[in-house]
């Protein structure tokens, strides 16, 4: 064998390209008539060709959700069994004590509790606590800042 006898292949011949879309022919992949045939062609996704759509036939709920987060409540007799006398209550012990999670520390907390104690507590500024709660506090000889 020989290069001058070897056949040399020679190249494929472009096809013919019909139409603006190119190789497809000619409705280039755009099927006949109809909205999404034209140029320029944008339906809206929900869209569903007149009829009802998904989000139409979802539940109608009534009313209203508030985005704000509910406040972590903490039973005034909890802060009996774990705090001291004359101990200090903020955001950061009741985390340390495990009354409230790591984040439920960004949100409101609140005191509630309509019992008797009998330890002095001081709670503080950044907590909320209810009437019944503050003024078994206050009776206890604790106090609220």
């Amino acid at each position: 064998m020989q290069i001058n006898t070897l056949k040399i292949k020679t190249p494929k011949k472009k096809k013919k390209i019909i139409g603006r879309g190119g190789k497809k022919g000619t409705y280039s992949g755009k099927g006949n008539k109809g909205q999404k045939a034209r140029s320029g062609a944008h339906v809206d996704p929900l869209f569903e060709g007149g009829r009802s759509t998904l989000i139409d036939h979802m539940k109608k709920k009534r009313g209203f959700k508030s985005l704000m987060q509910k406040a972590a409540t903490v039973n005034i007799l909890k802060l009996e069994e774990t705090f001291k006398d004359n101990d200090v209550i903020t955001i950061d012990a009741l985390v340390k004590a495990e009354l409230i999670r790591k984040s439920q520390a960004t949100s409101r907390v609140k005191i509630l509790g309509n019992s008797v104690i009998a330890k002095k507590l001081t709670i503080a500024k950044e907590i909320l606590i209810s009437a019944s709660a503050k003024k078994a506090i206050e009776t206890a000889g604790g106090k609220v800042e």
